[in-house]
């Protein structure tokens, strides 16, 4: 990644412009762990404008194994760009819900880890969680008794928002964000310092820009159904980015589907329990798609060729690797188990077979289907 986030073309439009100044802004204080990343950031920073037209509301999720990693920062600078920044650390539910309005602002909420960090804390904070999930679809307010009456009040929760601190959130608000996963600056890695006083001219300066920009184009924001690279969940989360990318034009509409493609199937494999099931489907299908997709693939076979892919954890899972037993596990829950096979050699082993997947993959992991790409203008 360059230092500057400049993109190697040249902008087609003033709205493509201004995405690009703002990409190199954020590039200009935080290095983000990947290119598609920081379009991400970018993408969602410019949605925040629109929040009217949308549907779904994604959350940004900054998070980062250990202090240092530049989660504070890169929401520093997201504040100073985003429309109608609410910024917080560790608020009550009621205070958040009570600062959302048919208007409403961008929530932001540092050291996250705090209030879901540990069980207890989960639990304390158990009804901003609840908000924070419903507030990603319109119209899901919240009800509350109020005044002398006792009268039953609804409070809208719809709100764009942005979440930074250590370790993940909790799957529930994981599912619902654009995710990024912040390290620490490497040796060589450099970038300048950010003070309040000198730069947040120019960065509000972006903001005003965006909001200029953006505003006058919420009615046609709110009628596009662009084409998506992903499906359910995800397509909702990441759709204002690329109604926003497809609104800009140039090589927006592109960068915006190979970061919701590539970050999307990266997510699919981090979580512990149903990440790693899906993980699975696709690390197998990879290994028949080596082999030239045959009938079926003995175990033993299987167990090698994704123990030595070491850009998974097949081969750190369990004391000695991924065994026999722990790869029938997950997969007995798709209805997939192993059986006795004769290959061409006459040997009998066992083994799967590869139509046993293809429901299962069908289902959980489907292979994205080639979208037309919109342009925008």
């Amino acid at each position: 990644m360059t230092g500057s986030g400049d993109l190697p073309v040249t902008p087609s439009s003033p709205g493509a412009e201004l995405l690009c100044e703002l990409r190199s802004a954020i590039a200009h204080f935080v290095i983000l762990p990947s290119e598609q990343a920081l379009d991400a950031v970018t993408l969602w920073v410019a949605a925040t404008h629109l929040q009217p037209a949308w549907q779904h509301a994604p959350r940004l999720a900054v998070i980062g194994p250990a202090k240092r990693c530049g989660k504070s920062r890169l929401l520093d600078i997201v504040t100073e760009t985003v429309h109608d920044p609410l910024i917080t650390v560790n608020a009550s539910s009621a205070a958040i819900f009570r600062s959302i309005t048919d208007q409403p602002p961008t929530l932001l909420v540092d050291e996250a880890d705090t209030m879901f960090g540990t069980v207890k804390a989960a639990e304390k904070n158990e009804d901003l969680r609840g908000l924070l999930n419903a507030g990603h679809q319109r119209n899901r307010p919240t009800l509350r008794v109020t005044g002398p009456d006792h009268k039953v009040v609804k409070f809208p929760t719809f709100a764009m928002a942005a979440l930074a601190g250590i370790g993940d959130l909790p799957d529930t608000i994981m599912d619902r964000s654009v995710v990024i996963r912040m390290r620490r600056r490497a040796p060589g890695e450099r970038v300048s310092s950010y003070r309040s006083d000198r730069d947040n001219p120019g960065l509000r300066e972006l903001r005003d820009g965006l909001h200029t920009w953006l505003v006058p184009l919420i009615d046609a924001a709110t009628d596009m159904e662009p084409p998506m690279p992903v499906d359910d969940r995800a397509a909702d989360t990441w759709e204002p980015l690329v109604t926003v990318a497809d609104l800009a034009g140039g090589e927006w509409p592109v960068r915006a589907r190979e970061a919701c493609r590539a970050m999307t199937a990266f997510e699919s494999g981090q979580d512990e329990d149903g990440g790693l099931k899906t993980r699975i489907l696709v690390d197998i299908r990879r290994v028949f798609a080596a082999g030239g997709n045959p009938d079926a693939l003995s175990t033993e076979h299987l167990l090698t060729a994704l123990k030595a892919d070491h850009e998974a954890p097949w081969a750190e899972h369990g004391p000695t690797g991924l065994s026999a037993r722990g790869l029938q596990l997950p997969l007995k829950d798709y209805g997939i188990g192993s059986m006795n096979i004769r290959f061409p050699d006459g040997v009998q082993l066992k083994g799967f077979t590869r139509n046993g997947f293809l429901d299962a993959w069908s289902r959980y992991c489907p292979e994205p289907a080639e979208s037309p790409v919109t342009t925008g203008g």
